[in-house]
Parts: structure tokens; C-alpha cells; sequence
């Protein structure tokens, strides 16, 4: 199952329930927020000061849900394994299908993803240990703050990869070409300096194995976008689940750079 459209189609029929971490590695994923018309100016405005944590990949006008950069003949109210929806920045309900809550006054944004570059650090030699470990990847709240932008500010959440420390370096440069998708490392060793005071205790996702050897690098991760949005308290809003992204058509090569 390494087509994006196919991919889309088993998550729309509910035959895919499960992160997309590993899922189609040529092809870049995308996070999600979808607001009311009213907050998009000011979220867009976040998402330009903090490029690295949300990358912007596409807008979509108020009411439409078909993207037309990213993908084609796709729903992002369908096309996500797990949605959650959020009511005043506090409760969500999870759910696999926001038909029933998406309306024409919504603003959808889809901001790159860290999966983008995986496959490249596997082509490269270098483990990615949440794919191997069949598990969504480690996340964590970090003590750095964003630049805020009207009602939203978030602190940073980095995603955390074990890498062999003889392959640290070149795992920075192969993720500095994807500086769409996050680009290099926000920070790499003692967690300590982020304010993380326990790596087996990720915020989100899951917790991976670090083996002897292997330090933890650290990206900077598109679930700031979903803390920036909470600030807000918005009545209602609909992001992805940590690790549930939408799988686009555009190849990680095309988001690189040469």
C-alpha cells in the first residue's frame, strides 16, 4: 500500500485506522487545522513566524475541502485516519469522519510533517526506530516559546528519532534539504535543555527504544500547530490525532532541496 490515493481511499472505507507513520515514504504528509473563517488570518500569521514547527503546504478557501495542491480527488473531511474535534480549545471528541461537523465557514490548513523525511534517513542507512517498532513517533512539550500572533501561542513540541551517534551528522544534513517539512534538528542530546525532564514519558505518541550508542535528536513537530490553536479557545475546531496524517500526492523529493 504505497499509493497515495490508495492509501486515502482504505483510510475513507475505514480499512485503515492506524498512525500513517510509514505509510507511502516517497510521499509527504501533511498535518491539519481547520477554523472558523474568523481566526485564519491571525493563524496564518503564526504559521509565517514559526515556520519550522508549521510549515505551511497548502490553504484551502473557507468551505472547500478538496486541497488541490497536495492531492487530487481527496476529502480531508474523510481522508485522516483520526480527527479530533475541539469545542473551546478544551474537550475534543475523536472522531473518522467530520462531514457532520465541517461547515462552509471553515479554513482548512495542511502544514508539513517530520514522516516527510523518514524515508530518506532510511535510504540512507540511518534507523528510524518508531517505523521500525511499528509505533507513531515520540513527541514531547519543550520550555521554547513561539511567536505568537493574535490569540495563538504555543510552546514548541519537538518529535524525538534515536539515532547512532556516528550517524548524527549525516542525519542533519539529509534532513536540512526539507526545510518545508521541518527541516534539520531543533536540538540533539541532553533533553534536559528543552525542559524534558523524561523522555519515557512522551506528550504524545509513543515511547521507542533508545539503544547503547544512540543519542536523541529532536524536530521541531506540526502538533505546535494544535497547542497554538487551543490558546485560542476557539468554539469549535477539528485538527488530525497526533500521528494521523493526511498523505499527500507530492513526492518528499519535490518538497527537497537540491
Amino acid at each position: 500500500m504505497n499509493h497515495p490515493a490508495e492509501i486515502r481511499r482504505k483510510i475513507r472505507e475505514g480499512i485503515w485506522t492506524g498512525p500513517t507513520t510509514g505509510l507511502a515514504q516517497a510521499y509527504a504528509q501533511a498535518n491539519l487545522v481547520i477554523l472558523e473563517q474568523k481566526y485564519a488570518f491571525d493563524f496564518l500569521l503564526f504559521c509565517v513566524r514559526n515556520p519550522k514547527p508549521c510549515p505551511i503546504l497548502e490553504v484551502l478557501e473557507p468551505g472547500v475541502f478538496a486541497p488541490h495542491r497536495v492531492a487530487e480527488q481527496a476529502d480531508i473531511r474523510k481522508d485522516i485516519p483520526l480527527y479530533r474535534v475541539w469545542e473551546n480549545g478544551r474537550t475534543y471528541q475523536e472522531q473518522t469522519d467530520i462531514s457532520a461537523v465541517f461547515n462552509a465557514g471553515m479554513v482548512s490548513f495542511l502544514l508539513g510533517c517530520s514522516f516527510s523525511f523518514e524515508g530518506a534517513l532510511i535510504g540512507a542507512g540511518i534507523p528510524v526506530r518508531n517505523i521500525e517498532e511499528g509505533k507513531n513517533v515520540s513527541m514531547y512539550i519543550t520550555n521554547r516559546r513561539c511567536e505568537p500572533a493574535g490569540p495563538f501561542s504555543a510552546p514548541l513540541v519537538v518529535s524525538m528519532r534515536p539515532v547512532p551517534h556516528e550517524m548524527v551528522s549525516r542525519a542533519v544534513q539529509i534532513t536540512s534539504r526539507y526545510a518545508s517539512v521541518h527541516g534539520a534538528p531543533v536540538h540533539i542530546g541532553d533533553e534536559k535543555v528543552l525542559g524534558i525532564t523524561d523522555l519515557s514519558r512522551p506528550d504524545f505518541g509513543d515511547l521507542v527504544t533508545i539503544k547503547d550508542g544512540e543519542i536523541p535528536v529532536f524536530w521541531a513537530c506540526g502538533v505546535t500547530s494544535t497547542l497554538a490553536v487551543l490558546s485560542a479557545k476557539p468554539s469549535l475546531c477539528i485538527t488530525h490525532a497526533p500521528g494521523h496524517m493526511f498523505v499527500t500526492d507530492v513526492l518528499n523529493e519535490q518538497l527537497a532541496v537540491i
